[in-house]
């Protein structure tokens, strides 16, 4: 069984830097895709941003240039930095993990943009 764990959310002025850390326990955390990803409220679930097991990484538009995910696979840790943040960012932010048999989701992590 695997837990996602995620962490760095919290309240910030636009324009503000948060980093979001997703820690992962079991093992083979290297072999995997991981993604965050964020729902707001009234709105659906959306891909923020992947990275592949080979470092390969993808990004919503909408953070394109402000976001950057990146992983440490000896702390089976995922990041998300963010900068330049918007009030549209304001959401939970999750952590995911996908593997060929099954995909695994944190809780999750609020993040709120505002002055």
């Amino acid at each position: 069984q695997v837990q996602l764990v995620e962490s760095g959310g919290g309240l910030v002025q636009p324009g503000g830097s948060l980093r979001l850390s997703c820690v992962a326990s079991g093992s083979g955390f290297s072999l995997y895709t991981m993604g965050w990803y964020r729902q707001a409220p009234g709105k659906r679930r959306e891909l923020v941003a992947s990275i592949s097991s080979g470092g390969f990484t993808n990004y919503a538009v909408s953070v394109k240039g402000r976001f950057t995910i990146s992983r440490e696979n000896d702390k089976n840790t995922l990041y998300l930095q963010m900068n330049s943040l918007k009030p549209e960012d304001t959401a939970v932010y999750v952590c995911n993990q996908n593997r060929v048999t099954r995909t695994y989701w944190g809780q999750g992590t609020q993040v709120t943009v505002s002055s």
